[in-house]
């Protein structure tokens, strides 16, 4: 029974190996999150004659590089929810918080627990990727409505009224044109610099270019949308009967 306590950091992990009864096989010590430390840390653990069980506490993501690797190699990893480890430190009358100590804590809770621990399954990594990429995404889209609204309190100076001559954001196809249209005439004196006539000339070009756009992405779904009707109603092949 060894029980390996995994104190995870951003870029490095504190390590300490403990068997039962507290018996310390390795003090703490460091291990990068690089392919030539993991590979150092997967083969010490597999030259052990006994059983061996990495224990680590969920810290997001940060743990995902030291968990794949370790378990792309064969060995038993726990992930132990933050709460219940937070309880478990608690029972202590010390309250000693470094990478050092929280790593021999880790490894003493295998060992506490080591028959309730669970192998971590892949399926709950496909879920942290996708609450890593839903962060991504809530982010992406709070700086654009951040930037949408500093673009709109910018017009209501430079150019009063504009907003009521053209559309925003279409959800149909993609394309905000009241920002295609700021990026072409970013001010009014890029508009008043020129006589009615070539304006009108120069707008009609710049929305001919952007229907155009418009209409290249219409005819890509229209195309993708006759490709998939046409696969659902192929006609069966004629087979000739056999006498």
């Amino acid at each position: 029974m060894i029980s390996v306590g995994v104190d995870v950091s951003k870029a490095s992990s504190t390590i300490c190996i403990l068997k039962a009864y507290g018996e310390i096989v390795s003090r703490p010590f460091e291990v990068q999150h690089l392919e030539s430390d993991l590979a150092k840390l997967s083969e010490i653990l597999l030259g052990f004659d006994e059983e061996v069980r990495v224990v680590m506490e969920a810290t997001g993501i940060y743990h995902l590089p030291i968990l794949t690797y370790l378990q792309r190699k064969g060995l038993f990893v726990a992930i132990i929810n933050p709460y219940q480890m937070k309880k478990y430190r608690s029972q202590g009358l010390r309250r000693v918080k470094t990478d050092k100590h929280d790593s021999i804590t880790i490894s003493n809770f295998g060992i506490d627990h080591w028959i309730r621990l669970e192998d971590h399954k892949t399926n709950e990594d496909i879920y942290q990727e996708l609450k890593l990429l839903g962060r991504h995404y809530r982010h992406f889209m709070k700086m654009r409505i951040d930037s949408v609204l500093e673009l709109t309190h910018l017009l209501d100076y430079v150019m009063p009224g504009i907003k009521s001559l053209l559309d925003g954001w279409r959800e149909k196809n993609g394309k905000d044109k009241l920002s295609d249209f700021v990026e072409q005439y970013w001010h009014y004196d890029n508009i008043t610099a020129m006589t009615e006539k070539r304006f009108v000339l120069s707008y009609q070009k710049w929305t001919k270019k952007w229907d155009t756009a418009l209409a290249k992405i219409k005819q890509r779904k229209s195309m993708l949308w006759q490709k998939k009707v046409s696969l659902h109603f192929l006609p069966i092949p004629h087979r000739s009967k056999c006498w």
